[in-house]
C-alpha cells in the first residue's frame, strides 16, 4: 500500500477563540451544520496508453560468420602451370630466345578474420605462394629458379538490409604482397605475380559468392518475424499490485546495420502503442503479419509507458482520523467518524462531529470539506489545495477551522517509496530471457507526471516513464 502525505490550504482562517465564541452561540444545532452532502462523482480513468517505439536488434557474432565463410573456401586458391618466354639475349651474333615452365601454387595460410567498425565489415585472409621456373628445352635445361612470397587478401563490405529483408554485402576486395614473387633467370627478373594474380582474383569472385550465401543463411526475415511476435506478448511489470504491459506494434522501420570488433547487428524500430493494465493478465493480442519495411530511421526511438500509482482513500481516511483524534475536544466536540471520496474533480473529507459527552455511537452531525489535489512531482508528494468547509454559516465554519488547520499542518501523503519500487520492478521485469535465443532488455531512465485522477477507489497518479526497450537475438 502506498503511504502518502498531505498538506492543506485554508480558505479562511478564524482564531480558536472566535471558534469557541461561535460554538457558544450556535451549539450543535442541526441548522448550523445542515448542508447538502457533495455527491459521489469519481473521475473516469482513461486507458494508460502511450505511443511508443521499441528496438528489435538482431546480433550475430562475426567470429561465427567468419567460420561459416571459412568452411566454404578451399585451402588451395590457385595452381600455376605456365610456359613463358624467359630468356631474351644476344650472344655474339645470335639472339637467344628461350622458354621456361612456371609452376607452383598459392594457398591460404590461415583462417578468415572478420571485424567491424561503424557500418563496415572488414575481412582478411593470409596466403602463401611457392613458384618455380625451369628451362623448357635442352638448351635451357640448366636454367632454374624458385621463389616464395606471402600476401594478405583484404575485403571490405558495407552490409545493407534490403526491402525484401535480405542482407546484402557490397564487397570491394584486393590483396597486397608482403614482397612480390620474382623469379631470377640469367640476370633477368620475371614477376610471377602476373601469373598468380589472375587465378587469385578468379577465386575471390567465388569467395564473394560464398560470403553472400553465408549472409543469406542468417535469415533476418525469420528472426525479425519472431521478434515481432514476441513484442505482442503481455509483460508483467509488477507483482503487487499486478501491473501488465501490452505492446501492440503497428509498423517496422529499418534502423541500420552496425558492426563493432565482434558483432554484426541489424536494428529495426517497431512503433505502436504501449498500454498498461492493472489487475489480471490481459488477454493475449493476436500478432499481425510482419509489415513491409518502412522508411529508414537513424536509430530506434525511445520507449514510453504510462505507469499508474494508486493511493487508496482508506489510507487517507486513516491518516486524517489519526490527525484529528490527536486534537482535544473543541468546545466539547470531537470527531467520531471520517469519510473520504471524490466528487467532480474535488476530494471530499466528511467529518462527523458529536459532543464528547454523548455516549450514542451514532450521534453527531456531518460537515464536509472539499479541496483539489496537488501533486509535487519532484518531491513525490500529494497535498490538498484550497481545502474549505462546504457551508456558508459563519458559526459552523468557525467550529471546524481548527480541524482544517490540523489537516493542513500535519497531513503528509508521500508516494516516493512506491514510485521507486514501481520503476525498479518494471526495470527488473523488462529484462528477461525469451525463447529461441531471444531476450528482452529494458531500462527506464526518466519519469514525469502525466495526469492525476480521483477514481472510485483512490487517487491514481499516472506517470510517463521513458527509456529503452530492446528485443535482442544473438550475443
Amino acid at each position: 500500500m502506498i503511504i502518502v502525505s498531505t498538506s492543506c490550504v485554508l480558505r479562511r482562517r478564524v482564531s480558536f477563540g472566535t471558534a469557541l465564541a461561535a460554538l457558544a452561540l450556535v451549539g450543535l444545532s442541526s441548522t448550523a451544520f445542515a448542508v447538502e452532502k457533495p455527491p459521489l462523482a469519481p473521475d473516469t480513468v482513461a486507458p494508460f496508453t502511450a505511443d511508443s517505439r521499441i528496438s528489435a536488434t538482431i546480433e550475430f557474432g562475426l567470429r561465427a560468420l567468419a567460420s561459416d565463410i571459412d568452411e566454404n573456401i578451399p585451402r588451395r586458391l590457385a595452381t600455376i602451370d605456365e610456359r613463358v618466354s624467359c630468356v631474351h639475349r644476344r650472344v655474339l651474333f645470335w639472339r637467344i630466345n628461350a622458354n621456361c615452365d612456371i609452376y607452383g601454387y598459392v594457398e591460404r595460410s590461415g583462417g578468415v578474420s572478420l571485424y567491424g567498425r561503424g557500418d563496415r565489415v572488414y575481412g582478411s585472409v593470409p596466403i602463401y605462394g611457392a613458384l618455380e621456373g625451369q628451362g623448357a628445352n635442352r638448351y635451357t635445361a640448366r636454367i632454374h629458379g624458385e621463389t616464395e612470397a606471402s600476401a594478405t587478401i583484404e575485403a571490405e563490405a558495407r552490409p545493407e538490409l534490403t526491402r525484401d529483408w535480405s542482407l546484402a554485402l557490397n564487397f570491394s576486395d584486393g590483396f597486397r604482397w608482403s614482397e612480390p614473387p620474382v623469379l631470377h633467370v640469367m640476370g633477368r627478373e620475371i614477376p610471377l605475380s602476373n601469373y598468380a594474380e589472375p587465378r587469385i582474383r578468379a577465386e575471390l569472385g567465388v569467395v564473394r559468392e560464398r560470403a553472400l550465401a553465408a549472409a543469406r543463411r542468417l535469415n533476418l526475415h525469420e528472426k525479425a518475424e519472431t521478434a515481432w511476435r514476441y513484442a505482442f506478448e503481455p509483460i508483467q511489470l509488477s507483482d503487487n499490485p499486478q501491473v501488465w504491459l501490452q505492446l501492440t506494434p503497428q509498423n517496422a522501420a529499418f534502423a541500420g546495420v552496425r558492426a563493432d570488433g565482434r558483432v554484426l547487428s541489424g536494428s529495426l524500430e517497431l512503433s505502436g502503442t504501449a498500454e498498461t493494465v492493472v489487475g489480471e493478465q490481459p488477454p493475449a493480442v493476436t500478432a499481425t503479419a510482419l509489415p513491409a519495411l518502412g522508411r529508414d530511421v537513424s536509430q530506434p526511438g525511445a520507449f514510453d509507458v504510462i505507469l499508474p500509482l494508486r493511493i487508496g482513500y482508506d489510507v487517507l481516511k486513516d491518516k486524517i482520523t489519526r490527525a484529528v483524534s490527536a486534537l482535544p475536544p473543541v468546545a466539547g466536540l470531537s470527531v467520531r467518524d471520517v469519510q473520504v471520496y471524490p466528487s467532480s474533480g474535488k476530494l471530499v473529507v466528511g467529518l462527523r462531529l458529536a459532543k464528547a459527552s454523548d455516549t450514542d455511537a451514532n450521534a453527531g452531525q456531518w460537515v464536509y470539506l472539499t479541496g483539489a489535489i496537488r501533486v509535487d512531482a519532484n518531491g513525490h508528494a500529494v497535498r490538498f489545495a484550497d481545502l474549505a468547509a462546504v457551508t456558508d454559516d459563519e458559526g459552523a465554519a468557525a467550529v471546524i477551522n481548527p480541524l482544517i488547520a490540523k489537516l493542513r499542518d500535519s497531513m503528509s501523503v508521500d508516494y516516493g517509496i512506491a514510485y521507486d519500487n514501481l520503476l525498479n520492478a518494471a526495470d527488473e521485469k523488462l529484462t528477461r530471457p525469451l525463447k529461441d535465443g531471444f531476450r528482452m532488455e529494458g531500462r527506464l531512465s526518466s519519469a514525469k507526471l502525466e495526469k492525476v485522477y480521483l477514481s472510485a477507489d483512490g487517487i491514481v497518479i499516472a506517470i510517463r516513464a521513458s527509456g529503452d526497450l530492446k528485443i535482442l537475438y544473438g550475443m
